[in-house]
Protein backbone atom coordinates (compact mmCIF):
# COMPACT_ATOMS: atom_id res chain seq x y z
CA UNK A 1 0.00 0.00 0.00
CA UNK A 2 1.24 3.45 -0.96
CA UNK A 3 -0.82 5.65 1.37
CA UNK A 4 -1.10 9.20 0.01
CA UNK A 5 0.36 8.17 -3.34
CA UNK A 6 0.43 11.57 -5.06
CA UNK A 7 1.50 11.03 -8.67
CA UNK A 8 2.74 7.51 -7.84
CA UNK A 9 6.54 7.45 -7.48
CA UNK A 10 6.47 5.11 -4.49
CA UNK A 11 3.84 2.91 -6.14
CA UNK A 12 6.03 2.61 -9.24
CA UNK A 13 9.11 1.79 -7.16
CA UNK A 14 7.18 -0.90 -5.28
CA UNK A 15 5.79 -2.33 -8.53
CA UNK A 16 9.24 -2.49 -10.11
CA UNK A 17 10.76 -4.04 -6.95
CA UNK A 18 8.01 -6.68 -6.69
CA UNK A 19 6.62 -7.28 -10.19
CA UNK A 20 4.18 -10.00 -9.04
CA UNK A 21 2.72 -8.01 -6.15
CA UNK A 22 -0.54 -6.08 -6.27
CA UNK A 23 0.26 -2.49 -5.30
CA UNK A 24 -2.55 -0.31 -3.98
CA UNK A 25 -2.01 3.43 -4.46
CA UNK A 26 -4.42 5.38 -2.26
CA UNK A 27 -5.11 9.10 -2.25
CA UNK A 28 -8.08 11.38 -1.62
CA UNK A 29 -7.12 13.60 -4.55
CA UNK A 30 -8.63 12.43 -7.86
CA UNK A 31 -6.00 14.29 -9.91
CA UNK A 32 -3.27 12.41 -8.03
CA UNK A 33 -5.02 9.11 -8.74
CA UNK A 34 -5.34 9.98 -12.45
CA UNK A 35 -1.61 10.76 -12.58
CA UNK A 36 -0.77 7.51 -10.79
CA UNK A 37 -2.92 5.54 -13.25
CA UNK A 38 -1.29 7.25 -16.24
CA UNK A 39 2.22 6.71 -14.86
CA UNK A 40 1.48 3.06 -14.07
CA UNK A 41 0.13 2.50 -17.58
CA UNK A 42 3.05 4.23 -19.31
CA UNK A 43 5.48 2.10 -17.29
CA UNK A 44 3.66 -1.19 -17.93
CA UNK A 45 2.62 -1.67 -14.31
CA UNK A 46 -0.87 -3.16 -14.64
CA UNK A 47 -0.77 -4.42 -11.06
CA UNK A 48 -0.97 -0.91 -9.54
CA UNK A 49 -4.50 -0.20 -8.32
CA UNK A 50 -5.00 3.57 -7.87
CA UNK A 51 -8.02 4.10 -5.64
CA UNK A 52 -9.69 6.42 -3.19
CA UNK A 53 -9.79 5.07 0.39
CA UNK A 54 -13.42 3.96 0.07
CA UNK A 55 -12.61 1.96 -3.09
CA UNK A 56 -10.17 -0.32 -1.26
CA UNK A 57 -11.92 -3.56 -0.21
CA UNK A 58 -12.56 -3.42 3.54
CA UNK A 59 -11.16 -6.91 4.09
CA UNK A 60 -7.89 -6.25 2.23
CA UNK A 61 -4.75 -6.41 4.37
CA UNK A 62 -1.21 -5.49 3.37
CA UNK A 63 2.27 -6.95 3.74
CA UNK A 64 3.80 -3.48 3.53
CA UNK A 65 2.63 0.11 3.83
CA UNK A 66 4.70 3.07 2.64
CA UNK A 67 3.66 6.64 3.30
CA UNK A 68 4.74 10.23 3.52
CA UNK A 69 1.63 10.98 5.58
CA UNK A 70 -0.12 14.34 5.25
CA UNK A 71 1.00 15.78 8.59
CA UNK A 72 -0.54 19.19 7.88
CA UNK A 73 -4.11 17.81 7.93
CA UNK A 74 -3.95 18.15 11.72
CA UNK A 75 -3.13 15.81 14.55
CA UNK A 76 -6.60 14.29 15.00
CA UNK A 77 -7.09 13.65 11.26
CA UNK A 78 -3.56 12.23 11.00
CA UNK A 79 -4.13 9.91 13.95
CA UNK A 80 -7.44 8.75 12.42
CA UNK A 81 -5.74 8.12 9.08
CA UNK A 82 -2.91 6.10 10.60
CA UNK A 83 -5.22 4.10 12.86
CA UNK A 84 -7.42 3.28 9.87
CA UNK A 85 -4.60 1.85 7.76
CA UNK A 86 -1.82 0.56 10.04
CA UNK A 87 -4.04 -2.09 11.68
CA UNK A 88 -4.52 -3.50 8.16
CA UNK A 89 -0.93 -4.78 8.15
CA UNK A 90 -0.72 -8.55 7.86
CA UNK A 91 1.06 -10.40 10.67
CA UNK A 92 4.83 -9.89 10.16
CA UNK A 93 4.00 -6.88 7.93
CA UNK A 94 5.91 -3.61 8.01
CA UNK A 95 5.06 0.04 7.48
CA UNK A 96 7.47 2.89 6.77
CA UNK A 97 6.39 6.47 7.36
CA UNK A 98 8.52 9.45 6.30
CA UNK A 99 7.92 12.44 8.57
CA UNK A 100 9.81 15.70 9.05
CA UNK A 101 11.40 15.99 12.47
CA UNK A 102 10.10 19.55 12.92
CA UNK A 103 6.56 18.38 12.08
CA UNK A 104 6.41 15.97 15.00
CA UNK A 105 8.14 12.77 13.87
CA UNK A 106 9.72 12.12 17.26
CA UNK A 107 6.45 12.52 19.18
CA UNK A 108 4.59 10.38 16.65
CA UNK A 109 6.72 7.32 17.49
CA UNK A 110 5.59 6.88 21.12
CA UNK A 111 2.02 7.83 20.20
CA UNK A 112 1.90 5.08 17.56
CA UNK A 113 3.44 2.56 19.95
CA UNK A 114 0.75 3.28 22.55
CA UNK A 115 -2.15 3.52 20.09
CA UNK A 116 -1.25 0.32 18.22
CA UNK A 117 -0.51 -1.72 21.32
CA UNK A 118 1.55 -4.82 22.04
CA UNK A 119 1.03 -6.45 18.63
CA UNK A 120 3.28 -3.81 17.03
CA UNK A 121 6.81 -2.51 17.38
CA UNK A 122 7.41 1.14 16.49
CA UNK A 123 10.83 2.71 16.14
CA UNK A 124 12.93 5.24 14.29
CA UNK A 125 14.33 3.30 11.34
CA UNK A 126 16.47 6.06 9.82
CA UNK A 127 17.10 9.78 10.07
CA UNK A 128 18.57 12.20 7.52
CA UNK A 129 18.33 15.88 6.59
CA UNK A 130 15.57 16.68 9.07
CA UNK A 131 13.42 13.65 8.20
CA UNK A 132 12.67 10.48 10.12
CA UNK A 133 11.64 7.14 8.71
CA UNK A 134 9.37 5.51 11.26
CA UNK A 135 9.12 1.72 11.09
CA UNK A 136 6.01 -0.07 12.29
CA UNK A 137 6.29 -3.87 12.53
CA UNK A 138 3.31 -6.08 13.20
CA UNK A 139 4.22 -9.09 15.26
CA UNK A 140 3.23 -12.56 14.12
Amino acid sequence: LDLGCGWGPVSLALAFASPKADVWAVDVNERALDLTRANAKSNGCEHIHAASPEQVPADLAFDAIWSNPPIRIGKDALHDLLMTWLPRLNPAGAAYLVVQKNLGADSLIPWLATALGDDYEVSKYHSAKGYRVIEVLRNK
